[in-house]
C-alpha cells in the first residue's frame, strides 16, 4: 500500500501556511532577520512538538511565526510547503494564512501576502501545483478585530478563494462572527471554518446555520449527532480532516479510533489533509499512511478520499479534471 499512497494523486484542503514552518528553516530565518527563538537547537524545538492539547500547540506555533519579517521570509516558508507537497504528489492545495498572526506584530498585510502569492506562482510553474489561498480570522480574538483584517484584504481581494476561522475553538464559538462572514459573503468570498475538532458538535451545526459554510474544516464531533450526519450528508457538505493533527493533539488517542472511515463508509464527503505537518509529525502521504495502517483502508477508499476531495475543492474545472484524469490512472495501476 505505501507505493499506492506514494503515487496517489492528491488535493490539500486544510493547510496552516505557518504550520509548514519546519525547525531547520525556523532557525535558518531566525539567524537570517537576528532573531533568537527560546530553544537553543532544532532538536530541543523539535521535542517541545509534545502537546496535550491545542492551546500548547498554539504558544509553539505563535512564537514560530515571530521570525518572519520580510517578504522573502515568507515566500521561502510557503515554498518549502511546496516542495514537501511535491514529494507528496499534491496536484492542487488551498492554504490557510492568518494575517493577524503577523499584522499584531507590525507586519505588512502585503508584505505577507505578496511573498506567499510569489511562491504559490511559482511552484504552479517549477512543480505544476495550483492553489488557492483563503484568509482566516483568529477565533480566540474579536470579531471587530477579524473586521479590520477583512477591510485589509479588500486591496488584495483577488489573491484570495475563501475566509476561514480557526486558532482555540473552545469558548469562542461560530456565532462570535456571524457579522464578518455575512461581510465577507456580501464581497463575494467562499466561507468555510474550523469545527468540531475540540469543540462540540453545536459549533457544526451554528457554522452551518449562523456562518452558512460552503466547507467544514475538521468536523470530528459531528458523529456524535445523527441528524448532524444525515444533514452534513444531504448538504453533500466538504469536510477537511486531519489525522494525525488529530492524534498530536488528543482529539482521538488512538487512530484506530479515528472516524474517517465510518464517514467515509455513510457517504460523507471527506478528505484527508495534513494541518499543520511541521508540528504533527507528517504532510499527505504520512496521514494516508496512518489511517490506511490503523483503519485497514482499501484502494477504493484511496480512490474515494481524493475524488471527495477533488469535489469539494475550488479549483478550475480544467484542473479538476485534469486530477480526475491521474486519479483515473492511478486506480487502473496493478
Amino acid at each position: 500500500m505505501n507505493n499506492l499512497i506514494k503515487t496517489l494523486p492528491k488535493v490539500e484542503l486544510h493547510l496552516h501556511i505557518e504550520g509548514s514552518f519546519e525547525p531547520e528553516l525556523m532557525f535558518k530565518i531566525g539567524k537570517r532577520n537576528n532573531i533568537e527563538l527560546p530553544y537553543k537547537t532544532v532538536e530541543e524545538l523539535r521535542e517541545a512538538y509534545n502537546f496535550s492539547n491545542l492551546q500548547d500547540f498554539l504558544d509553539i506555533y505563535y512564537t514560530g511565526c515571530n521570525v518572519l519579517i520580510h517578504e522573502q521570509d515568507f515566500y521561502d516558508l510557503t515554498y518549502a510547503y511546496f516542495t514537501k507537497a511535491k514529494e507528496n504528489n499534491v496536484m492542487h492545495t488551498e492554504i490557510f494564512f492568518d494575517p493577524q498572526s503577523h499584522t499584531d506584530r507590525g507586519i505588512a498585510f502585503g508584505t505577507a501576502v505578496n511573498g506567499i502569492r510569489n511562491a504559490m506562482k511559482d511552484a504552479e510553474k517549477n512543480f505544476g501545483i495550483t492553489s488557492q489561498l483563503i484568509l482566516s480570522f483568529l477565533r480566540h480574538l474579536s470579531e471587530d478585530a477579524a473586521i479590520e483584517i477583512l477591510e485589509m484584504a479588500k486591496d488584495y481581494k483577488d489573491e484570495f478563494i475563501a475566509i476561514g476561522l480557526d486558532s482555540s475553538e473552545v469558548g469562542n464559538p461560530p456565532q462570535k462572527f456571524e457579522k464578518v462572514y455575512k461581510m465577507a459573503a456580501e464581497q463575494g468570498y467562499k466561507k468555510v471554518a474550523h469545527a468540531g475538532e475540540e469543540g462540540p458538535a453545536d459549533y457544526i451545526w451554528d457554522s452551518l446555520s449562523l456562518l452558512n459554510i460552503d466547507r467544514l474544516d475538521h468536523g470530528n464531533r459531528a458523529m456524535e449527532d445523527e441528524k448532524l450526519l444525515a444533514e452534513l450528508k444531504e448538504r453533500k457538505m466538504g469536510l477537511t480532516l486531519c489525522p494525525l493533527s488529530n492524534l498530536k493533539l488528543k482529539v482521538v488517542t488512538d487512530m484506530r479510533d479515528h472516524p474517517i472511515k465510518k464517514m467515509l463508509n455513510l457517504g460523507l464527503k471527506v478528505t484527508v489533509n495534513s494541518d499543520d505537518p511541521a508540528y504533527f509529525g507528517g504532510y499527505m502521504n504520512d496521514n494516508f499512511a496512518a489511517i490506511t495502517e490503523a483503519l485497514s483502508l482499501s484502494k477504493e477508499d484511496l480512490f474515494k478520499l481524493t475524488s471527495n476531495a477533488i469535489e469539494v475543492c475550488w479549483a478550475s474545472e480544467i484542473q479538476k479534471n485534469n486530477i480526475l484524469s491521474e486519479l483515473n490512472k492511478w486506480k487502473m495501476m496493478g
